[in-house]
């Protein structure tokens, strides 16, 4: 099975989604001669021509409310952002329109939103940003993230078939950094399923993204001093896997949540609530969080690194709550 980079697995997806399904287009800024600004879709252009590989003005809410339309037509449209931080400019057309549609209509709406998320690149506050809750928060939209190449490629092949509205946020810190083995073949990864990357029996670490890899360097690191660490990789933020996160919770009794979104109503505050409600009576120690905290982005390089949580980070955590 050949080794690619996370990057890779993203163009490999796109490519052969669109030998596979004439339906299926992408269209953003960059995206056509210049091949994307971190080249996700390089060589698509050439070989799919501008009618299926379309440049757009920059204006986010225009391609997005077109996507909308093609995708009405029957189409399936693949919009980049060149940046996570940019959909904020698409809002209205992702959450007024795509995300009530199939309520509103009972018809199917297939839209994938791609987008490079995250920090670690020392880019500022304009582009790392991590805005995952805006759209978990909205009924009618799914969001993924992937934490390397094969399940990358497995989950976009997946949203790109998925009948309606898909947010796929894509970790730039990994797009380079991350290799992996990944079939050359179609294959999919399932929407909604979360992945038990490792097992064991003290704490249960929950994360996602390019966290994962974070996590589990220091599940390496606490093993040498005979803490045993479950981790799951959530893969999907909305729907959240709410079953495998339990069963873990109801297993080791300790629960720490990481992410590198801020810190105030992210993601870990409603896993802490699924806990909380659903398994209370197995918990040992308090939930612990390890998270950006509540500022922007920093751009300066030692001042994000101090920002975003790292495995010593998560070590120093996973310690104090062993010990509780």
């Amino acid at each position: 099975m050949p080794e690619i980079t996370f990057l890779e697995a993203i163009n490999q997806a796109l490519r052969q989604e669109m030998e596979a399904d004439e339906t299926v287009f992408i269209l953003g800024q960059d995206v056509g001669v210049l091949g994307g600004a971190f080249k996700a879709t390089e060589g698509l252009f050439d070989e799919f021509g501008r009618e299926r590989v379309i440049d757009t003005p920059m204006c986010e809410y225009a391609f997005s409310g077109l996507a909308n339309g093609a995708a009405l037509m029957g189409l399936r449209p693949v919009v980049e952002f060149q940046f996570a931080d940019f959909i904020s400019t698409g809002f209205d057309p992702i959450v007024q329109f795509a995300a009530t549609h199939h309520y509103r209509q009972r018809n199917p709406l297939p839209i994938v939103f791609r987008a490079p998320w995250g920090g670690g690149s020392h880019a500022g506050p304009f582009h790392s940003q991590c805005p995952e809750s805006w759209f978990a928060h909205t009924a009618g939209l799914k969001v993924v993230i992937p934490s390397n190449p094969y399940d990358a490629k497995g989950l976009l092949i997946s949203a790109i078939r998925d009948p309606n509205p898909v947010i796929f946020f894509e970790p730039k810190y990994l797009y380079r950094s991350q290799r992996g083995e990944v079939p050359s073949n179609l294959y999919t990864v399932q929407l909604g399923s979360a992945n038990i990357t490792r097992t064991g029996d003290d704490l249960s670490i929950i994360t996602y993204g390019a966290m994962v890899s974070e996590a589990t360097t220091a599940a390496e690191m606490l093993s040498k001093s005979g803490i045993s660490c479950e981790m799951i990789d959530l893969r999907t933020i909305s729907p959240l896997d709410s079953e495998k996160i339990l069963d873990s919770v109801k297993k080791t009794g300790k629960v720490l949540i990481l992410h590198e979104a801020r810190r105030t109503l992210g993601i870990g505050a409603e896993i802490a609530a699924i806990i909380s409600e659903n398994a209370f009576e197995y918990l040992d120690a308090p939930i612990v969080r390890v998270t950006a905290p509540d500022t922007p982005v920093p751009y300066s390089p030692p001042l994000e690194n101090a920002y975003r949580p790292n495995s010593d980070n998560v070590a120093e955590a996973a310690r104090r709550l062993y010990n509780f």
